[in-house]
């Protein structure tokens, strides 16, 4: 390996060693390895824990709902607290959270995407074939019916 190639790596993993580099997916071998995040909407350094990002993630889904798009297989953390934010817009009344519900269908496209809760994916599943906007009602109505499920506590696995 030619000294500038050798120098290139060892100031690339110094760099993300320093927290300096800006990731978009958890470390090989974590459990939600699957999970990915596009960078331009989540500056999660380098050097954080996989609980850190996740809390990171979490947080700024709570604060910037729409970002919860850029997200391939978010894992049931990221999930509750974009299901907190529309358990909240329901509470306060109006229309559903369409937006927000069509992306939780489109997260559980993939088989890959972890379940949140007891039930979700079957309930999503079961209206494969349906019009977007018939799955998101049918979504709202079956989170409508179970309110305990937003007060759920994270628990360290």
């Amino acid at each position: 390996m030619p000294l500038l190639d050798q120098l290139s790596h060892l100031l690339g993993r110094a760099s993300r060693a320093l927290g300096l580099d800006t990731i978009d997916a958890f470390p090989p071998g974590h459990r939600y390895a699957d999970t990915r995040w596009d960078k331009a909407y989540f500056d999660i350094p380098s050097d954080y824990k996989p609980e850190r990002i996740e809390q990171a993630m979490a947080d700024a889904i709570t604060n910037t709902p729409s970002v919860f798009t850029y997200i391939v297989h978010p894992t049931p953390r990221m999930q509750r607290a974009l299901l907190a934010v529309i358990h909240g817009r329901l509470r306060r009344g109006g229309s559903p959270p369409n937006d927000l519900l069509a992306m939780l269908v489109d997260a559980y496209d993939s088989p890959r995407t972890p379940e949140a809760l007891p039930g979700l994916r079957a309930a999503i599943a079961s209206t494969a074939g349906y019009d977007p906007s018939m799955r998101v009602a049918h979504l709202a109505a079956w989170l409508a019916d179970m309110p305990a499920a937003f007060d759920v506590i994270d628990a360290q696995p």
